[in-house]
């Protein structure tokens, strides 16, 4: 069975094309207009696994807002498309990934309600010129709520002994924490046999 989905979100503000391969190896087209946001997204791909092309046209005469959200928007209701019914997978996924300095754990249940917690210390305003670090928590938020995931996001560890936070490697981990989470709770349990993974019977 293929686990795919493109899904289109247009609006007076932005235009968003999403293709989600869950089963892929990590290839990845991304445009968005802001480049630090590709380079996170090409993390969920690479460290989830995942086929993945993101498009966006967005309003970035005005600021990366809308264009950062509603990226996210389409990505989450993509993977939720992509997931089908959820027969078979193994639903919970966790990762806790190092980079230099920063340690950051991410876990993930794919449950069909939406709820997201994240802590981070404070940061730099901005990682490159477009970038605003306080759009990351949105960013989970927004992908969480689409998803219809539980998702939980927590930077243990960020700071050099007697310095600031890197703010680059601070929400780099993240995404590669919440990638690999995904990773392993989209993946296919062979203990399942194609059972939904609820005593309720459905997610």
């Amino acid at each position: 069975m293929s686990r795919t989905a493109r899904v289109e979100r247009i609006t007076k503000e932005t235009k968003v094309l999403v293709e989600i391969e869950l089963d892929g190896t990590g290839k990845a087209d991304i445009e968005t207009g802001v480049g630090f946001y590709d380079h996170m997204l090409n993390q969920i791909a690479r460290h989830g696994g995942f086929d993945l092309t993101v498009h966006t046209v967005g309003d970035l005469e005005i600021d990366a807002h809308h264009t950062m959200e509603d990226t996210a928007l389409a990505l989450g209701a993509a993977l939720d498309r992509a997931l089908g019914d959820k027969a078979g997978i193994r639903r919970y996924g966790s990762a806790t990934v190092p980079m230099d300095e920063v340690l950051v754990r991410a876990a993930v249940d794919l449950s069909g309600r939406p709820y997201v917690l994240h802590d981070e210390p404070a940061l730099a305003p901005y990682i490159g010129p477009v970038y605003p670090t306080s759009m990351t928590r949105h960013i989970w938020e927004s992908f969480g709520q689409a998803a219809r995931i539980t998702l939980h996001v927590d930077v243990l560890r960020a700071a050099r002994p007697g310095g600031h936070p890197d703010a680059h490697h601070v929400v780099e981990a993240q995404f590669k924490a919440v990638a690999r989470a995904l990773r392993e709770a989209t993946a296919i349990d062979p203990r399942s046999a194609g059972v939904v993974p609820s005593t309720k019977g459905a997610l």
